[in-house]
């Protein structure tokens, strides 16, 4: 029988006059539900109802790899999955492993506005330890909050984009340790909270620093309720974009495609480099992490896939190219040796690869790290920065480039961790196919590649300089000159 929770009929009354509604105050049940939210809180629910947060559990990958997870663990994965995915369902002892998540209540499932703006406490950096307060107060960033009949309000830093104690609040789900047993060891298998505290933006707002909302939840001046007489104040977004997108029909599809790419497109400066020898010449590549405040890629990065497609031409021939994969085939089955891949490689207790998360034993990663400093005197200024020489080894590419060619792409989830779980009954094909793979482009709209290369463009400065690599000149262009090296 399907869960459900009692919606007050007059929910957005309840933002109104006082005296009117004094004895229509939300209980705790009205005000889990997103529903009544909307009803004062209107625009913060349309981002909200668009977000991964709203679809956690709606998810199709999701649901498919926490299904087969509960099978080949024989149920001891238990809550693991959906103590993010579906909080409130967990601390409502209305799930105990996710199966039956289409018998709730939608107030029950994803990630909703009572369960965070609920939170009192973080009681620990991994594997979502949250305390709720359980009442009917609402915590959030504004330190002198409207008085309203609704539901009680207070200010909290865990809440308020500006204070560095909220990037604890997020980083509270983005951090995960595998449960061990069942996984073989408790790897630190999502470590973007833990990545960012390793950088400069980890300190306050006030001193320079950014935390998680700084970037994924924007700031801009309107009302925080659809109710007369609330002031115009600094609000946040509720968007919160990063390279997960709902893959079934879902609200908001395009607007969060919108947000998802600006992101993208501000992450990395690109550098291509042409060393020209007689006859023969070698392509050098650098990516720099100049946007993510963690690595790139990050969160479940041992499922996403990031590499470089690169294409030499010398007039209307094809002289070389790496990385121009297919979108029906996975990149990890590219046996070109120069193929760059960005991932964090999980390894099972056999020595394979493992593509389901309760399998993984270790990772060896091959992310871009977020900034430590801003100083290029810095000993750990570079550690942004990772280059990559093309052909593979010693080899060369015969004749002379004029034009050279840089894609970025990005699969959220791997193809090849989607076919396992279409091959083993978990997941359709069809919701295999709607995860769209995603390009970096930082002319999004004027180009059709992140970079491109040709003799005029590294003559003309500043996008256009020269740089010696190993003991020979090159040309090269960048997608950007702040940063230039």
């Amino acid at each position: 029988m399907k869960r459900a929770l009692p919606l007050l009929a007059l929910s957005v009354a309840a933002c109104g006059d006082d005296a009117e509604v004094a004895q229509k105050a939300l209980s705790r049940a009205e005000l889990m539900s997103p529903e009544t939210c909307k009803g004062c809180h209107s625009r913060h629910y349309q981002e909200w109802s668009g977000s991964m947060h709203a679809y956690a559990a709606e998810d199709p990958v999701f649901r498919a790899m926490n299904r087969r997870g509960q099978e080949e663990t024989q149920g001891a994965l238990g809550t693991f999955c959906v103590n993010c995915h579906a909080p409130m369902a967990v601390r409502e002892g209305a799930t105990a492993d996710g199966l039956n998540l289409d018998e709730l209540d939608a107030s029950l499932k994803g990630v909703t506005c009572y369960f965070c703006h609920n939170v009192v406490e973080v009681q620990g950096s991994h594997n979502a330890p949250l305390r709720l307060a359980n009442d009917t107060t609402l915590r959030g960033g504004i330190a002198n909050p409207t008085r309203n009949s609704a539901h009680g309000s207070k200010y909290s830093k865990l809440h308020d984009r500006e204070a560095l104690e909220s990037a604890s609040l997020c980083g509270a789900c983005h951090d995960i340790v595998l449960p061990s047993p069942p996984a073989p060891a408790p790897v630190h298998l999502e470590r973007t909270f833990a990545e960012w505290q390793g950088t400069v933006f980890n300190r306050p707002p006030s001193q320079g620093g950014l935390t998680c909302g700084g970037c994924h939840m924007t700031g801009r001046d309107d009302v925080a309720a659809d109710v007369d007489g609330v002031p115009l104040r600094r609000v946040h977004a509720h968007t919160w974009p990063g390279v997960d997108r709902a893959i079934t029909d879902f609200p908001e599809r395009a607007a969060q495609q919108a947000l998802i790419e600006h992101e993208l497109d501000q992450t990395l400066r690109f550098e291509l480099c042409v060393r020209q020898l007689p006859g023969v010449a070698s392509l050098h590549v650098t990516l720099e992490n100049v946007a993510a405040g963690h690595h790139f890629p990050s969160g479940a990065a041992q499922d996403r896939r990031v590499w470089v497609e690169i294409g030499a031409w010398s007039g209307s021939s094809l002289l070389y190219e790496s990385g121009d994969v297919p979108v029906t085939e996975a990149v990890t089955s590219d046996p070109d040796p120069a193929l760059w891949l960005l991932r964090d490689r999980a390894i099972g207790a056999d020595g394979k690869d493992a593509h389901m998360f309760w399998q993984v034993a270790e990772l060896e990663p091959s992310t871009i790290p977020g900034p430590v400093s801003f100083d290029p005197k810095h000993p750990d200024y570079f550690i942004t920065h990772l280059s990559h020489r093309y052909p593979a080894g010693s080899e060369l590419i015969a004749g002379a480039p004029d034009r050279v060619s840089l894609r970025v792409h990005i699969e959220p989830i791997g193809r090849d961790v989607l076919d396992d779980l279409v091959q083993s009954g978990h997941l359709g094909a069809a919701e295999r196919d709607a995860v769209e793979r995603l390009e970096l482009l930082p002319n999004r709209g004027k180009a059709s590649v992140a970079l491109e290369w040709t003799p005029s463009a590294a003559a003309t400065p500043p996008l256009g300089f020269q740089k010696t690599i190993d003991a020979v000149p090159a040309a090269c262009v960048t997608s950007s000159v702040a940063k230039a090296n």
